[in-house]
């Protein structure tokens, strides 16, 4: 049956896609912005992707994570909340309940303001940080959790973990049907220019900005699968009260950089692994160098068994989200 679905933070790189999935499948949507003057920019993205007809059963509304304000009038009539909006900076902040914050609070604004209008079908786009936890060895899946307070969290992991602990908590409490989707590193093409954090990885390697890359390895997945598998949790009660990984397989950036050299090989992208005291000391410049010294050299897998099973997805692989990534920022001059 179709669902009339409020979907947060529609202008995200995820939601795009999300909202593309669900138009594509029947479902109205009605997407959040913080400012209505973005909706022209989302219409124009999905327009060439689902049509005119499609698009005719999108709608806009204004809403803020940190202010109760539109919020019950932005439920009425909606069947089902899928929540994607959280922010995901390059950069750490030094405060990091900047994150933290709007993160849970936003969360938990939104699934009040479900269950005010009864409604209870959640599905919330969680990530693989809210699953790592760093101090265990071998494969994780869906039971393990991040720990929040171990010294080597950032502060968005923090943000995801706790935003999705209290999201359970209040879904269990209140009896709703929430589903996480957890992403890890997203890739593949944007359906515009305002693309995400991890797309601007890719353009750095292929800018050849810096002589090598450090040694960070990746859980990774195609932003195609992960709009695929929001849909498939809203459409298949089995996926109910679940955590589903969204992880195709692991891929480290000087293999990516390696893929990317094969595929590029005119242009001038570093294949040489940085090593840790370089990085140091160019983390005294760049901030961005700074939030991931924690994560050099250490390499945490994710089973993608549920989302197979439960799901039946059959992911991109690693390698072609990369590619796709890579030859969008090509054919439209991003790099």
């Amino acid at each position: 049956m179709p669902e009339t679905v409020l979907l947060t933070g529609i202008s995200g790189f995820i939601a795009k896609h999300v909202a593309a999935k669900l138009l594509l499948a029947g479902h109205s949507v009605r997407g959040s912005l913080r400012r209505m003057d973005r909706a022209d920019e989302v219409r124009a993205a999905l327009l060439p992707v689902v049509g005119e007809v499609a698009l005719a059963r999108l709608s806009f509304v204004a809403l803020d994570l940190e202010s109760d304000a539109g919020w019950d009038d932005a439920m009425q009539g909606v069947t089902a909340l899928m929540h994607t909006a959280s922010p995901f900076p390059v950069a750490q902040p030094k405060d990091p309940q900047v994150l933290i914050r709007p993160a849970v609070e936003g969360t938990l604004r939104a699934l009040r303001a479900a269950h005010a209008a009864n409604v209870t079908r959640v599905v919330l786009t969680s990530s693989t940080v809210a699953v790592t936890d760093t101090a265990k060895s071998g494969v994780q899946d869906e039971t393990d959790w991040c720990n929040p307070d171990a010294p080597d969290t950032s502060a968005y992991g923090q943000s995801k973990t706790l935003a999705e602990q209290a999201a359970w908590e209040f879904s269990s409490s209140h009896g709703l049907q929430l589903t996480t989707i957890n992403p890890g590193f997203v890739m593949g093409p944007p359906l515009d220019s305002h693309y995400g954090s991890s797309i601007g990885v890719i353009a750095r390697i292929l800018r050849g900005k810096d002589p090598m890359v450090p040694m960070l390895d990746f859980p990774v997945v195609d932003v195609r699968d992960v709009a695929e598998m929001h849909l498939r949790a809203l459409e298949r009660p089995e996926a109910e009260n679940m955590r589903i990984l969204a992880v195709a397989g692991n891929m480290t950036m000087p293999a990516m950089a390696k893929e990317l050299k094969r595929a590029h090989p005119n242009r001038r992208i570093a294949t040489r692994v940085a090593p840790m005291f370089v990085l140091r000391f160019l983390a005294l410049f760049d901030p961005q160098i700074t939030a991931i010294l924690p994560a050099v050299g250490k390499s945490h897998p994710m089973s993608n068994a549920r989302a197979r099973d439960v799901l039946q997805m059959r992911f991109i692989s690693p390698e072609g989200a990369l590619r796709a990534s890579a030859d969008w920022l090509l054919s439209n001059g991003k790099v």
